[in-house]
């Protein structure tokens, strides 16, 4: 049985289960909480357990498993979600490597590889292969896939940097992508563009937020390369409302597409990037966590005629091929 890299090891494919294919256990920078944290909005024992507390609702719920794309960029810290996962062990969390910015690469990056100042191999490959074949950090946990963005900025030449140094990464290793698009500046297309030029198996890449969009034409054509449909952000209702996702994932399914679709929130435990108070958008966006897709999606995709062979199509069966081998 093909195995996948979690953050407690390697688990069967063929056991992950219902899984959230986009979920975030934090999104935390470390500068913020070592300069203005500390003392005041941030505690670490009380947002773990917090964080524990979570995930295991989700268990609760049948789901044994979620992505966790929070890589370079969004605040990846291994430890802590090594911790976590620990004392969650119905829940695999499967976690990713890759660089998530919308224009430049970090300083630290920018004058080292092709065509910079210092010249040489773009250092991105290596340390994402490393990342995905030895572990990250000293930690002893693999990712299992790459993750980057392309937003409404386009293809800049940062961006592309850092796609290509992916689709570098999964030639050497076979490690599936993610990669977060805008819909409304229909960046899914130059993305399975250059990926399928760079000779990714667009069988083995997501298009990140493509359910912001209700657009079948968009959508199914970037489905028709083969890429897997993230109908990713369910109770961000600023981008696109639950009744009209769920209304788009059904006419997917009925003509035929339920296997080019995986289902999650975007959701974490905390994020920081609207301020300390992890409750400051709950009147904006009310069913943006965790429990969404399991206590209000799944009934209202039933009712639209969705199956349950097709559900399991797109929690189960997507992910579990999209992790194999």
């Amino acid at each position: 049985m093909p195995s996948v890299e979690t953050a407690r090891g390697p688990v069967d494919t063929g056991s992950l289960g219902r899984t959230l294919m986009h979920e975030h256990v934090f999104v935390l920078s470390a500068e913020h909480v070592a300069n203005y944290g500390a003392g005041s909005w941030w505690d670490e024992e009380e947002r773990v357990a917090d964080a524990i507390a979570k995930l295991r609702e989700l268990t609760g719920r049948g789901i044994t498993t979620i992505a966790d794309p929070t890589v370079w960029g969004l605040g990846r810290y291994i430890p802590r979600i090594k911790r976590i996962a620990e004392q969650v062990p119905g829940l695999n969390i499967i976690v990713a490597t890759g660089l998530y910015t919308y224009n430049d690469v970090p300083f630290q990056l920018l004058y080292r590889g092709p065509g910079t100042l210092l010249g040489g191999p773009d250092p991105l490959v290596a340390d994402f292969v490393r990342d995905l074949t030895e572990g990250i950090g000293d930690t002893g946990v693999r990712a299992a896939f790459l993750k980057c963005a392309v937003d409404t900025p386009g293809m800049v030449p940062g961006v592309e940097r850092v796609l290509r140094a992916v689709a570098a990464a999964h030639r050497e290793t076979g490690a599936p992508v993610t990669v977060h698009t805008a819909s409304s500046a229909g960046t899914g297309r130059p993305v399975v563009d250059l990926l399928g030029k760079e000779g990714v198996d667009l069988g083995k890449v997501v298009i990140g937020h493509a359910g912001d969009s209700n657009d079948l034409d968009y959508l199914k054509a970037l489905a028709d390369t083969g890429a897997l449909l993230g109908m990713d952000r369910f109770g961000l209702d600023a981008y696109n409302s639950t009744a009209e996702r769920a209304g788009t994932v059904a006419a997917l399914c009925a003509q035929g597409y339920a296997d080019r679709m995986v289902l999650s929130h975007d959701a974490s435990c905390y994020i920081d990037w609207f301020g300390p108070d992890p409750d400051g958008l709950r009147g904006m966006a009310p069913n943006w966590n965790y429990r969404h897709i399991s206590d209000d999606v799944l009934p209202a995709l039933r009712s639209l005629g969705v199956t349950e062979a097709q559900l399991d199509q797109m929690l189960v069966e997507n992910p579990r091929r999209y992790f194999s081998p």
